[in-house]
């Protein structure tokens, strides 16, 4: 399952990175050269804890965040970035680092947040945020730092997060119960060139929010617009069944096994950092960072897939529905529709070893830097997955586990047989890398650089092949160890490779005048496919994945304006993902690989047309489409199911972005801000059947810094209050054009906007 969303996220960040191609020119002289400025990172319509998916890169489906100069996760499947980083107060610095930079000093394309640790201080220094919002969020964070004396220093953190959510459940009272603690002890030496921090973090967090609010039902009108399903409220009514326990088959020893939801989704990290900087007497700078991390990762998915209308004439006499009462009496479930859902317990041992080391050094028109990464990832990773099927209640009370007595006596079946997932071993990168930013001349300057990278993998898989070469695939009730019904013995496959990764960017920016320029970048990334596209039950396109980027414009600043127009066009080969598809009650998995191509125009712009007011304007049109989107699979009573969308732009993704951020300073310590994010029409299956109409995303807020050590604030999202649906229709990649005209007002289910939310914030320096 994993698979087939990855897939979805890294056509989404593809396309979705044009957005923000601008920023690097309509920044402040005074920010960082690596990193961009004028974006909220962590303003997310999506998630109340992570930052914006819309600028954190391309083309992995990762969320890229660095933490000191190294990934917070190496893989973000199945070990989540927000189960064990949070921009709390525990740092000192929050950016956003440029394509170009994410790609030399990484190897991934697209946008990186970046995040340095804070360190201790002279004298005792203190900072206490707290969070709050009117569903119930109750979120701590702390730093205490100081020093010890001779140069010794010291830094704690705390962070605790008590989210209910938008929403009750009965699986637990927290949607995200998560807490992270970290200490570092830093000492400075040979009259303060250098420093030494050795850091330790802890990490345990359930992550419930990811399978809560996957999916919800709606009616589809037909036209692009959805309405309620009855009492169902999207965003603030559960669409999960009360019972907590899980029954599946464990994919390694073939048992039957149960957990709760809670204990399924449980993260945990510890960490061990060690940092060291030096500055010689000749300029040059030098800095290391190494970090061992061992971790239990862990991510619940509860897709929905098929809805049968229990009282369709068709469908009459063949199903017998029932369910249990509170006293445990089974009796006849009457409602008139049932929905499937597919349970895929992701979880895995990870051990990481990450290091990097790097010198650069300050000419009088230019910086050159050499760096390394070694970069070491283990794992022992299955997903296991279960069917179970749940009622759908109009009423908006809790959905019920059912199952049909004409075909089984338990609520669980299917065990393993659809999206199931395996793989064991190890991933090693070992690159080298430098970049040169030079001012050629007072009008020209060039930013270029070049990654190496050795990317080595061994380990196994359950990618099963039968005597006839082919693979065998998923069926129910699969294991390590069992026998396929063509007697084929399901042992673990061995696999191991060897590959030379590239990248390359130059970006150049001259000045016509004082004012205009021209300003463009390129940038091109050689990759392979990362361990995690190896869990399937087949093996990926293992071809060399190639990215180019390219971007070319025009700017103009002045003294209240500095604008940036730019075209870009950005592609990728073989992209892995896995669909499945479905017919009737039947799910098959077919893998495939396919190419996506996006050109775009953006236009950027912050002005400050007066004291006080400032505005932050971005426009963008693109075209992502699907290259070589083929692929098909054979169902058990013989029909085929196709899927040719070749040329079709690609689903969940809008043509058309606007974003609009006025704010003014009411007075110096008061400031009155919003932000307005316009989306429109995105296809909502492969097929580009069914659609979402366009829909604004709006944020709103006053911040009060109260005294010189106490600021406060009010965040409002979704203050127009709009609700609806969004991304994909589960269960509908199958449908075409032509099928989806006569559907109209019938119930669907799918993911929706995130509700009305009022939160609340203080931050005390001490």
């Amino acid at each position: 399952m994993n698979n087939l969303l990855n897939g979805k996220s890294a056509a989404m960040m593809l396309a979705l990175s044009l957005v923000n191609v601008t920023a690097a020119f309509a920044q402040d002289d005074n920010s960082s050269a690596k990193e961009e400025g004028n974006r909220n990172v962590m303003l997310n319509a999506a998630s109340a804890n992570g930052p914006r998916e819309i600028q954190i890169g391309l083309p992995s489906a990762d969320v890229n965040v660095l933490e000191n100069g190294l990934p917070v996760t190496y893989a973000t499947n199945p070990h989540s970035v927000n189960t064990i980083w949070r921009g709390d107060a525990s740092l000192s610095h929050q950016g956003l680092l440029k394509i170009a930079e994410t790609a030399i000093t990484t190897g991934n394309i697209g946008y990186a947040v970046n995040s340095f640790t804070q360190k201790g201080q002279k004298g005792f220094n203190g900072t206490l945020n707290y969070k709050s919002n009117h569903f119930g969020l109750q979120e701590f964070s702390l730093n205490m730092n100081g020093d010890l004396g001779k140069d010794w220093y010291y830094s704690f953190n705390m962070y605790q997060d008590f989210d209910p959510g938008t929403f009750k459940i009965k699986s637990t009272p927290y949607q995200d119960r998560t807490q992270i603690y970290k200490a570092l002890l830093t000492k400075k030496y040979n009259g303060n060139r250098g420093e030494f921090t050795a850091m330790y973090k802890y990490a345990n967090s359930h992550n419930v929010y990811n399978y809560a609010t996957q999916s919800a039902p709606f009616i589809y009108v037909g036209d692009g617009s959805v309405k309620e399903y009855g009492d169902f409220k999207l965003g603030t009514t559960s669409y999960l069944p009360i019972d907590n326990e899980m029954t599946y088959r464990n994919m390694r020893t073939g048992e039957l096994e149960q957990t709760s939801l809670y204990d399924a989704c449980l993260n945990k990290a510890s960490e061990v950092t060690l940092m060291n900087s030096y500055r010689f007497d000749n300029g040059l700078n030098w800095k290391s960072t190494l970090k061992y991390d061992h971790s239990r990762g862990a991510m619940v998915y509860q897709s929905p897939m098929s809805i049968i209308d229990l009282k369709s004439a068709a469908n009459q006499g063949v199903y017998n529905y029932m369910y249990r009462d509170i006293d445990g009496q089974t009796k006849a479930y009457n409602g008139q529709y049932i929905q499937t859902r597919m349970s895929c317990l992701n979880a895995g041992k990870i051990d990481e070893a990450l290091f990097t080391t790097e010198l650069s050094k300050k000419f009088s028109t230019s910086t050159f830097r050499l760096g390394v990464n070694e970069w070491f990832y283990h794992i022992d990773y299955c997903s296991n997955t279960t069917m179970y099927d749940q009622s759908v209640p109009a009423d908006g009370s809790y959905a019920l586990r059912v199952w049909d007595a004409n075909q089984r006596d338990s609520y669980f079946y299917d065990f393993n047989k659809n999206a199931s997932e395996y793989y064991k071993g190890s991933e090693n990168k070992l690159a080298l890398y430098f970049t040169h930013d030079w001012d050629v001349t007072s009008k020209l300057n060039l930013y270029y650089g070049a990654r190496l990278e050795w990317q080595k993998l061994k380990g196994e898989n359950a990618a099963v092949k039968n005597a006839n070469g082919e693979f065998v695939g998923r069926f129910a009730d699969y294991y390590l160890g069992t026998t396929a019904p063509d007697k084929t013995k399901i042992v673990p496959a061995d696999l191991s490779y060897n590959w030379i990764n590239y990248d390359f960017s130059v970006a150049a920016t001259y000045k016509l005048t004082d004012n205009f320029g021209f300003t463009g970048d390129f940038t091109y990334i050689v990759q392979h496919p990362k361990f995690e596209a190896f869990a399937p039950a087949t093996l990926p396109n293992v071809d060399k994945i190639s990215v180019p980027l390219g971007r070319a414009g025009i700017y103009y600043n002045n003294s209240w304006l500095s604008l940036t127009s730019l075209f870009s066009y950005i592609s990728k080969t073989n992209n892995n993902t896995t669909l499945n598809l479905q017919h009737g009650s039947e799910i098959k998995a077919a893998p495939m690989s396919y190419d996506i191509q996006t050109w775009g125009w953006t236009t950027d712009a912050v002005a400050h047309p007066f004291k006080g007011f400032d505005f932050h304007f971005l426009f963008t049109y693109q075209k992502p489409t699907y290259k070589k989107y083929e692929t098909s699979v054979t169902f058990s009573d013989g029909e085929i199911g196709k899927i040719n969308a070749t040329g079709n732009i690609v689903a969940e993704i809008p043509q058309i972005l606007i974003e609009l951020d006025p704010s003014y300073m009411i007075t110096k310590d008061i400031k009155l801000w919003t932000s307005f994010r316009y989306f429109s029409k995105t296809y909502a299956n492969i097929n580009e059947a069914y659609y979402f109409n366009g829909h604004w995303e709006t944020f709103g807020g006053l911040n009060w810094q109260a005294t010189k050590r106490l600021a406060l604030g009010c965040t409002v999202v979704n203050f127009l209050n709009q609700t609806g649906a969004k991304g994909s229709i589960a269960g509908a990649e199958l449908i075409t054009k032509d099928e989806a005209k006569g559907i109209k007002n019938q119930i669907m289910t799918g993911s929706y906007l995130r509700p009305f939310t009022v939160e609340f914030t203080a931050s005390l320096k001490f």
